[in-house]
């Protein structure tokens, strides 16, 4: 083995840990009161996470048949380079960089911060000091630097502490990530368990719509398709484990198998977690709240109940935090090693085996998210772009069998071709109905920011770098 290889170390236990630990992180905890203002239904409410659960086991299987041929280090990267070519590898991997990877961990911290301070107050400036700098992007929106400070510092201490593990150690990163796998799967078991064994709640507050919402047709699918961002952004994560799979033992076997199983548990939980906050809370008390697994718990334990819970959800997003950290590093890795990017990044530590350069530029730029951004518009943002990819990605699927007919497939894709078209026709009606609404907000006032415009235009950003780096290469 040379000496800027990684080595595979991963069975098929920490392969469904990565997609689980990955997967259930921080938006399970906060994005359903969002989602509840967007669509004043619980019926609908629980259809959308049906929905977006099924949708995202349709795209784990498309990822399994791609990644069981190309099971290399760099995921949607290695396969946008055999499916389109340089440039396509490029921009993914640098909006995996600039937009996707760094925005979903800054996302995490966030929660993870604003549920600490359950127990502690953070320190927070006054409202004229917080709006006194503000970066002011034209068309778009503003952002104010200095809002909610406290929070931001232990989002960034958490971010640091996170990236030393993983530059360290490998093997340390891979048993974090087991261990907090399990203990994240046990807090919404206990949370689920805790709420229906109490008798607390009202079974009718599964089909009492909102007294206070109401939505006529196109607002009725606007709020589904937002709800469904949200949703989307709960399930994002399951492929973080194409980034690792140069360090998976048995990739044809250990990569389908660890989707398919991680992704089942995560519908699975995610279906009864919520249909747990609308048994203690209906909906129109929902939406109204900040901390929704925190009150829903509250109502059965008393003030100790939020107390442990809120302790349960920051073990669960530290989790979800490694479980990003670890795998997403390995994109620029990958642009670095095949001299797309900085060729620093694409280097293997000599003593820990890691990439760790990879690894200190995330965590770099995910702080300056923290500084930059606030939990709904980094979520709404990388999920709307990484959404762009998945597109992509899914109609590769149809190149790779043209172009590799003969490559041996450990596992094809269930319904082909009929899945992957439906899960394109979704990307596609997604992108479509969240760009027009989110203009259609900026524009009426009824939002202060483009968070999909931001996120195409850092996307962007990278055709002149990757210009750069191409000509830098061929000379």
């Amino acid at each position: 083995m040379s000496a800027n290889q990684l080595e595979r170390k991963f069975g098929l236990l920490t392969c469904v840990s990565i997609v689980v630990g990955a997967v259930i992180g921080s938006s399970i905890f906060m994005k359903p009161a969002t989602m509840a203002t967007q669509v004043g239904s619980p019926e609908i409410l629980l259809l959308v996470w049906v929905v977006a659960g099924i949708v995202s086991l349709f795209g784990g299987m498309i990822n399994a048949e791609i990644g069981t041929i190309l099971p290399n280090t760099g995921g949607q990267f290695v396969y946008f380079k055999h499916m389109y070519g340089d440039f396509a590898a490029f921009i993914y991997g640098w909006s995996s960089f600039i937009v996707i990877n760094t925005a979903a961990l800054a996302a995490i911290a966030f929660v993870f911060a604003q549920y600490a301070e359950v127990f502690i107050q953070l320190p927070r400036l006054t409202p004229e000091l917080e709006q006194s700098i503000q970066l002011t992007i034209p068309g778009i929106g503003k952002l104010y630097l200095l809002e909610n400070l406290g929070v931001k510092s232990l989002a960034i201490i958490l971010i640091v502490l996170i990236t030393t593990v993983n530059y360290f150690s490998l093997r340390l990163g891979g048993k974090v990530q087991v261990i907090s796998t399990f203990l994240k799967v046990g807090v919404l078991l206990f949370l689920i368990g805790t709420i229906f064994f109490s008798g607390k709640g009202q079974v009718q507050n599964f089909f009492y719509d909102s007294k206070e919402i109401s939505l006529s047709l196109w607002g009725t699918i606007a709020g589904f398709v937002a709800a469904t961002s949200g949703a989307l952004a709960a399930y994002d994560g399951w492929n973080n484990l194409g980034f690792i799979a140069g360090e998976i033992k048995n990739p044809a076997k250990n990569i389908p198998r660890g989707l398919f199983i991680g992704l089942v548990i995560c519908i699975l939980l995610y279906i009864l977690t919520n249909q747990a906050y609308l048994y203690m809370t209906p909906i129109d008390e929902m939406k109204q709240s900040s901390l929704v697994a925190a009150d829903a718990l509250s109502k059965t334990l008393g003030v100790a109940g939020g107390g442990l819970i809120a302790l349960m959800v920051m073990i669960s997003t530290m989790g979800a935090a490694n479980g990003n950290a670890l795998p997403c590093a390995r994109v620029t890795f990958a642009m670095g090693e095949q001299k797309l990017f900085s060729s620093w990044t694409g280097k293997v530590h000599p003593r820990y085996k890691t990439p760790g350069n990879a690894l200190w530029l995330q965590c770099i730029w995910t702080c300056m998210f923290v500084i930059s951004g606030s939990f709904e518009m980094l979520t709404d943002m990388f999920v709307f772009v990484t959404w762009i990819f998945y597109g992509f990605g899914a109609y590769g699927l149809f190149v790779l069998r043209k172009k590799m007919p003969d490559a041996h497939r450990e596992y094809k894709t269930w319904g082909y071709p009929v899945v992957p078209i439906i899960f394109i026709l979704f990307a596609a009606f997604y992108f479509v109905v969240t760009l027009f609404t989110e203009i259609t907000n900026y524009y009426s006032g009824k939002t202060e920011f483009i968070n999909s415009i931001y996120g195409i235009v850092l996307m962007l950003t990278g055709v002149p770098v990757y210009w750069f780096y191409k000509r830098k290469k061929n000379k």
